[in-house]
């Protein structure tokens, strides 16, 4: 092909793309539409870039619910909490999540699943979770994260160490919550069998977390070729790790793990699929609980009157059960309960550091009314969005000095949970939304509050735990996190810790 022809394809295909991304104008009764400058992509690499700084543009452009352009979709942006409500619990033949989901289940993990139907997949999840079982997997979780943090007494002796606070966190509690899920070595458990589950399980954690750092690329489709080889090598690697003739060997599986194996081999899913949706569950369940407590034990860490307070805490629930945390076999639901001070720290730092994108596909022109009495136009085939972590979570209006951890912040006076938020004078239903909302809540929320609080009582009741140095600065997020749940820092944290003697 010669150049003049070359470019004469070029020019068209451009056109082409310029037609496409401005034949669409906004009717009235939509939303402020936004197209950007870039034809089709409209505002792609921006909002790929950085959400949080895009997003909070357009709203101080257009107010609190636009429509903006991103790589071929129209997605509209809704910013309003007191409007939240509306869409999380409208019904599903109206505003979907599971298009979205199951393209993200297959784009990232390579997953196709027959009939699959979330919605009766949740339900059968549902007991097991949040309900009926949850104290057995609470229990399960505490003794596991006894195994992966102590190990036997030769090991757990010595002097200070130094590691990264990220991979700290993010291995112990993952490495606990695969044994908790998917089964140990042996039972009764015993020295060797316990050395084995942590050999074993640390495998599993740094296979995983290569898969980890390559999400954002993988949703996005924007792997090198080397990425490409990369995530094909850690995905054959996970499978392996988790495929059901491996996982068949293990002792004391959960009940969840019983449950949705019968349930996958029901739909007459293959072994190889199997193994796929064991790796979705593996980061489903476990990748925002390690982050998570990165940032809440560094928010603590640099603020000592913080720490001191939820030690102090510590001291008096433990008091109160008059059995020192080191004798306890287990943490009962109402020690994990009596801790107010605890809570408030981590539903601060979920306010600063959750943010996930809660969509829904539009499955039908609708109107959505705003809770102000307005009402806005939306069409067939765009894509609905909300993100909290720009309002309610970092509003100004309802949280002074947002961007400052404040660890009593959701504590009333008399230290009991405070709920009552406000903006434009009216109490917030939706004022912290680490958790989404509505027909998608996370399942796992019990699940996973009790594993991070029994992973710091642990922590600060058997070690000592310092940061590298006394001006170690909290890190910037890594921007290619949002919308992906915990967002997570451009570099780990120097820390160094030893047993408490």
């Amino acid at each position: 092909m010669s150049w003049a022809a070359l470019l004469g394809l070029l020019l068209a295909l451009l056109l082409l793309l310029l037609l496409l991304s401005r034949r669409r104008a906004r009717r009235p009764g939509e939303p402020p539409l936004d197209l950007g400058s870039i034809p089709w992509l409209g505002h792609a690499l921006e909002f790929g870039r950085d959400a949080a700084s895009f997003l909070t543009r357009m709203k101080e452009k257009h107010g609190d619910i636009f429509t903006v352009l991103v790589g071929g979709r129209y997605v509209t942006v809704l910013l309003d909490p007191h409007s939240y409500d509306t869409v999380v619990w409208e019904q599903r033949t109206r505003l979907d999540f599971h298009p979205y989901a199951i393209f993200l289940m297959e784009r990232i993990f390579d997953l196709q699943l027959p009939n699959f139907n979330p919605s009766e997949e949740k339900a059968r999840m549902k007991p097991m979770l949040m309900h009926r079982d949850l104290q057995a997997l609470t229990e399960a979780t505490y003794t596991n994260l006894r195994t992966v943090l102590l190990g036997d007494s030769t090991e757990a002796a010595g002097g200070w160490r130094e590691t990264g606070l990220l991979d700290f966190a993010y291995s112990s509690l993952l490495r606990a919550g695969y044994l908790t899920l998917y089964g140990v070595e042996a039972t009764p458990r015993t020295s060797e069998s316990q050395a084995q589950d942590r050999v074993h399980s640390a495998d599993v954690f740094h296979t995983f977390r290569q898969l980890d750092l390559l999400l954002p690329k993988l949703a996005r489709g924007s792997l090198s070729v080397g990425d490409k080889d990369h995530a094909c090598s850690v995905k054959g690697r996970l499978w392996k790790l988790l495929s059901p003739a491996q996982l068949a060997t293990r002792a004391d599986r959960s009940s969840w793990l019983e449950s949705y194996m019968r349930h996958l081999e029901e739909m007459g899913v293959s072994e190889d699929m199997q193994a796929r949706a064991l790796v979705l569950q593996l980061w489903a369940t476990q990748g925002n609980m390690g982050p998570t407590a990165f940032w809440l034990l560094l928010f603590l860490l640099k603020n000592p009157e913080a720490l001191e307070a939820v030690h102090e805490e510590l001291k008096r629930v433990v008091w109160q059960a008059e059995q020192p945390v080191s004798q306890m076999p287990t943490l009962p639901q109402k020690v994990l309960d009596s801790m107010p001070v605890l809570d408030s720290a981590l539903n601060e730092t979920l306010r600063l550091t959750a943010a996930p994108f809660i969509t829904r596909e539009v499955m039908a022109d609708l109107a959505l009314p705003m809770a102000d009495g307005r009402e806005f136009s939306l069409r067939r085939g765009d894509r609905l969005l909300l993100f909290p972590f720009l309002s309610p979570q970092k509003d100004p209006e309802i949280y002074t000095e947002p961007e400052v951890f404040k660890y009593n912040r959701f504590l009333n006076p008399d230290g009991s949970e405070k709920k009552d938020f406000y903006k434009d004078g009216k109490r917030l239903k939706n004022y912290n939304m680490p958790w989404g909302a509505g027909h998608n809540q996370c399942l796992g929320k019990s699940y996973a509050i009790n594993s991070i609080k029994q992973f710091v009582v642990l922590l600060l009741s058997h070690f000592e735990l310092r940061l590298g140095s006394e001006d170690t600065e909290v890190p910037e997020f890594d921007l290619s996190r949002y919308g992906f749940g915990l967002m997570q820092p451009e570099e780990d944290v120097p820390i160094r810790y030893r047993v408490r003697l």
